[in-house]
């Protein structure tokens, strides 16, 4: 089974990601990660859904948020025609014997140093769920204290748009 996306966007009011997890938790399906925020219109949300399973699973998925009253248009979002991307923050163990290193390997992942004490680094990423293990598993070995991360945030390429009444 792999990772696929489902965008929807939703109305942007209180109960309607209560509305959403609790389709899923009801119907035994696992959110791998949710991702929500206010689109260009302020009544609407986009949320960007991240789970595990077969294409049946996901098309049960997307026709069940279909009949949801504050869902305005949902769709599943093909990996090869979009653009997937995740921010990380993760804090790493980095005293005066490693911190060159660390360094190093976050400028090998083009991310950047956001915060620096006599014994930590705290890193911030940005890129495609690969890249982001890639570093982790890189920077395991020095010792990470803390990690954060966003969840998927996704839009398909080119002209192809997710709007009301698609």
């Amino acid at each position: 089974m792999k990772q696929q996306a489902v965008s929807a966007l939703v109305e942007n009011r209180a109960g309607t990601l209560s509305r959403v997890s609790g389709l899923f938790s009801r119907r035994g399906f696992n959110i791998d990660s949710l991702t929500v925020g206010e689109t260009e219109d302020p009544s609407i949300s986009r949320m960007t859904i991240a789970v595990t399973g077969d294409d049946s699973v996901l098309e049960q998925i997307i026709k069940q948020l279909g009949k949801l009253v504050d869902v305005i248009a949902v769709r599943k979002l093909d990996s090869a025609s979009c653009i997937r991307r995740e921010i990380m923050l993760v804090k790493i163990q980095a005293d005066e014997k490693n911190r060159t290193a660390v360094v190093q390997i976050a400028g090998i992942f083009r991310s950047r140093i956001i915060d620096v004490s006599p014994a930590t680094i705290t890193i911030e990423a940005t890129g495609d769920i690969e890249k982001l293990d890639g570093l982790l598993l890189l920077l395991r070995p020095y010792g990470i204290l803390e990690l954060a991360r966003t969840g998927l945030v996704a839009l398909e390429r080119g002209s192809s748009v997710l709007s009301i009444g698609s």
